[in-house]
């Protein structure tokens, strides 16, 4: 799916999502990654809700983002309470989708110079 949207100069968004891929600006990534305005961390370590451990969740809250949007792979999955309150007891609100979904509302968040980080999770092997 292609994905077009006005962003701001700088900033690359979500262009294309695929099963197993995903393109950011130029760049396409085939390992699960966290997105914010300036930042890029590639291969982080969470290819499943189930795979949300304590150090995919602190290299989240490092970030110090107002809003995750937890791009769950091609279909939606809520993460368990114990992971949701993690976020949520420190101000980050949580939204999960499937990583199409995740792309749309990371971009429209983008657009809006919010501090959204968006959580990109895809199977091994890409």
């Amino acid at each position: 799916m292609q994905l077009t949207r006005e962003l701001p100069e700088g900033y690359p968004g979500v262009r294309r999502v695929e099963p197993g891929a995903i393109t950011v600006g130029d760049r396409t990534l085939t390992r699960s990654f966290l997105l914010m305005r300036e930042r890029l961390v590639e291969s982080w370590p969470a290819d499943s809700v189930a795979a949300l451990d304590a150090p995919a969740i602190e290299a989240i809250i490092a970030l110090a983002p107002d809003v995750l949007i937890l791009g769950t792979g091609e279909r939606q999955t809520f993460p368990p309470q114990r992971v949701l309150a993690e976020f949520l007891t420190r101000g980050i609100g949580v939204e999960a989708m499937d990583n199409r979904a995740a792309a749309r509302t990371y971009n429209v968040l983008l657009s809006e110079g919010r501090n959204a980080l968006v959580a990109f999770m895809l199977p091994p092997g890409g």
